[in-house]
């Protein structure tokens, strides 16, 4: 294998980041892949020709002995805490904020050329912007969360050390995701559940208007953007504007379970706004990125996928 193409991709296991392997497999990378120090049975299977390795990212000394055997020229970074309903408020993201910067000041002093991390749209300050632009939108300011102040602390940390250490940076801005393998509290994961089930899905008004992107075609865009020249952020999102009442009747339509979705059972977020997209144009035009997968044939696949895992699941519970 060329060791100048040799990629390190962190939270391998998770939802986004499993989806990466396969793409950069394609483009040509030597793949080797950061799943959790304790492992088990529950952790996804990766690829057969991706190289599995087991840390712990918090530890420094483990992140410098699994740098030393890997020896990675590229580094595609998504460790962090995710747990719906817990991540915004969690002190882990501090800990995860020191915990990256130590990766990639390891990873450049072995002799890294390039690293991609992942970050958010929660950067942006969504008081001041529908169409968030990287170059032009304001990011959150005032009283952040800890994630977004510690997403938005990583990016600035990125592109300084880049710049001090002559490393090639990017940093890719996630809008909202979805698919297989999505955390049943998350919105399209638990409307599809519910009616699945046949249990009404209490929801919002709906009007809200976003932009979802297959988590494949999310995978395969933070690959492409590794496997490019651009340098800082790039939003990683879908082009396409829908109101999430659509996105949620088609789901129901699908599943043939309409009248379970029950519009302003609850009430929305203060802190959500009424529009929040991507402007795509530096994924599109400088990375060259185009989705493959449409939100029809999306949400199509995901419901294939909760069908299946439920009836397994249904099939293995003990008989009462």
């Amino acid at each position: 294998m060329n060791a100048e193409r040799r990629v390190l991709v962190t939270g391998a296991g998770g939802f986004i980041g499993r989806h990466s392997l396969e793409p950069l497999l394609a483009a040509g990378f030597d793949v080797h892949s950061v799943l959790s120090a304790r492992g088990g049975a529950s952790e996804p299977a990766v690829s057969a020709k991706v190289k599995a390795h087991h840390a712990d990212l918090t530890d420094p000394h483990a992140v410098g002995a699994l740098i030393d055997a890997v020896h990675p020229s590229h580094l595609l970074h998504f460790a962090w805490i995710a747990t719906p309903g817990e991540y915004w408020q969690s002190a882990e993201n501090y800990r995860w904020l020191e915990a990256s910067r130590h990766l990639l000041a390891s990873f450049e002093r072995r002799g890294g050329v390039r690293a991609v991390m992942a970050g958010s749209c929660a950067e942006y300050d969504w008081s001041r912007a529908e169409i968030c632009n990287e170059r032009t939108s304001p990011l959150a300011s005032g009283a952040l969360t800890p994630y977004s102040e510690c997403k938005i602390a990583m990016q600035r940390s990125l592109e300084e050390f880049g710049r001090e250490h002559r490393l090639s940076t990017a940093w890719g801005r996630i809008f909202f995701q979805y698919g297989p393998g999505e955390h049943p509290d998350r919105l399209v994961a638990s409307v599809i559940i519910h009616l699945l089930l046949g249990r009404d899905a209490l929801c919002s008004s709906g009007r809200q208007v976003r932009s979802f992107l297959h988590v494949r075609d999310v995978g395969a865009a933070f690959a492409a953007l590794l496997d490019s020249p651009v340098e800082g952020p790039v939003n990683i999102g879908s082009g396409e504007r829908v109101s999430i009442a659509e996105v949620l009747s088609s789901i129901g339509a699908r599943i043939g379970r309409p009248e379970l979705i029950k519009f302003g059972a609850r009430a929305a977020s203060a802190a959500e706004p009424r529009v929040l997209l991507p402007d795509i144009g530096r994924l599109r035009d400088e990375v060259h990125f185009t989705p493959d997968w449409t939100l029809q044939a999306g949400l199509d696949d995901s419901i294939r996928w909760w069908r299946s895992t439920l009836a397994q699941s249904a099939s293995a519970a003990p008989p009462p």
